[in-house]
């Protein structure tokens, strides 16, 4: 009984590893993640993402301009999916949960479809398809190109977009002084300590601005 059912789960697992199976996969996630997007623009919890990037769709949710999300999230899909047939791994982070969670719906958002985004099952919809067509592409690509090639213009792209998440930082706390003097002033604080640390000073800016605020909202 015990070698059938390990004899099962060999080819259970055989079978998850096929190229059939992987579009299916990034399907379900896709599917799950755009979902955790409609949660978020419509009851405020729920986004897929490091805080910068959701600020990012904030911004065009509070002020109408979608540039920032769209450009960057999508630029971060357009990498991965590229990188992934090449390196033969894909990286959730870049190409999911920030192209598909953030940049696509930030696209749709500017372009005026906002049904997608607002409806739960037309979420869980859109993002499997998406996912099903993202699956495709890698596989396509994966097959079709020569072997024995390496990333290397998906390297430069990606370098970009990380070297731009570094600049969101002066950003994030304009709009942190914008809101409040004690939010402002802790944002600039976390901001420097982090810039001290050697790391990115969005999130140091962001951590900043909710503990200095949080303590001056318990204590006045």
């Amino acid at each position: 009984m015990e070698n059938k059912e390990g004899t099962m789960t060999g080819k259970s697992a055989a079978l998850l590893l096929t190229d059939k199976i992987f579009p299916l996969l990034v399907a379900v996630a896709c599917a799950a993640i755009f979902a955790g997007t409609h949660m978020y623009v419509v009851h405020g919890v729920g986004a897929f993402n490091e805080i910068f990037v959701v600020q990012m769709l904030d911004e065009g949710l509070n002020g109408g301009d979608f540039a920032a999300a769209a450009g960057f999230a999508t630029g971060f899909l357009i990498a991965r999916v590229l990188e992934g047939p090449l390196v033969g791994l894909l990286d959730i982070g870049g190409s999911l949960m920030t192209g598909v969670g953030i940049g696509i719906p930030a696209m749709m958002l500017a372009a005026g479809f906002t049904g997608p985004i607002n409806n739960f099952p037309l979420a869980l919809l859109t993002g499997g398809i998406i996912g099903l067509i993202i699956g495709i592409v890698i596989i396509l690509v994966r097959k079709l190109m020569p072997e024995g090639i390496s990333a290397s213009g998906t390297g430069v792209m990606m370098g970009a977009g990380n070297a731009t998440g570094r600049f969101l930082g002066p950003l994030i706390i304009l709009s942190a002084i914008q809101y409040g003097i004690p939010s402002g002033l802790g944002a600039i604080i976390g901001a420097a300590i982090f810039y001290k640390l050697d790391r990115h000073i969005a999130g140091g800016a962001i951590l900043g601005a909710m503990i200095l605020a949080g303590l001056v909202q318990m204590f006045v």
